[in-house]
This record gives structure tokens, C-alpha cells and sequence, in this order.
């Protein structure tokens, strides 16, 4: 699937890196799939909290790097947290991801994916957030639409 459109945001501080979690809450429906990237500390679990906090959901959001899918049905929409960080592409295959982004076996939800580079396969529509650290700025989130 081609982007049509890239947008660059650089992003001062964690309180930042929520917001833009959070307004990207206002644009997302059922079945919407986030793909983020970046190294560690680059902000992804920072971005998913504020995502999850737009939602209305109370529990506190982790990264799953261990239990690999965290699943947090009580915002206005489910929102489903998977970390691939430890993972190789055969073990992810066998995870089958696109039962959450497609709804079956789970409702539908928002599902927000770190490490997304690692998945062998992507979904049909998707946006992807690359966050660096600028070392002068703080982060920079780069986001395919």
C-alpha cells in the first residue's frame, strides 16, 4: 500500500510524545493499526500511554515487552499493545497478529504495535511512526499515513 501523505513532528519532551498519542486517538476508529518504530527510549510506549489515555482507559500502560500483547478493553474503543522487541519474524508469523487488526476472536479495536519493522506481514491500511531522538530537538516522530 502507497502513503499518500508524511508528516514531521518534533516532539520537545514526554509530555509531547502524549499529546501526539492523544490526538491521534481523535483520528483513529475500529480496526485502525498503528505501526511504530525507533530505537529504545525513542518514545513508542511514551506515545501508545497518551493514545490509551485519550481512550478513556485508567489501567496503566506498559510496554509487554514480555508478555508480548497487552489487551486494555475498558476505553471507549479496545486498544491491544503488542511489543515484537524479542521476537523473530517465524514466532511472530505464528502469533497471527491479524486477528486483532481484522476483529476476529477479540473485538475490534485499535491495535498499536512497537518493534512493527520485525512483522513478516503488514496490515491492508496502517499508519507508521517512526520516533528518533534528536539530540538538539528531543524526539522527532515521522508518520506515514
Amino acid at each position: 500500500m502507497s502513503k499518500k501523505k508524511t508528516e514531521i513532528i518534533f516532539l520537545a519532551d514526554e509530555w509531547e510524545t502524549k499529546k501526539l498519542g492523544e490526538e491521534l486517538a481523535q483520528q483513529l476508529t475500529v480496526n485502525s493499526v498503528l505501526l511504530l518504530s525507533g530505537n529504545l527510549g525513542a518514545g513508542k510506549t511514551t506515545l501508545i500511554q497518551g493514545l490509551g489515555e485519550a481512550l478513556g482507559i485508567k489501567e496503566a500502560i506498559v510496554s509487554p515487552t514480555f508478555t508480548l500483547i497487552n489487551e486494555y478493553l475498558e476505553g471507549k474503543i479496545p486498544l491491544y499493545h503488542i511489543d515484537l522487541y524479542r521476537l523473530n519474524k517465524g514466532d511472530i508469523k505464528d502469533l497471527h497478529l491479524e486477528n486483532y487488526w481484522q476483529g476476529i476472536e477479540v473485538d475490534g479495536g485499535i491495535t498499536a504495535i512497537e518493534w512493527s519493522e520485525l512483522l513478516p506481514y503488514l496490515p491492508s491500511n496502517y499508519i507508521k511512526i517512526n520516533l528518533e531522538i534528536d539530540k538538539n530537538l528531543g524526539r522527532k516522530a515521522t508518520i506515514y499515513y
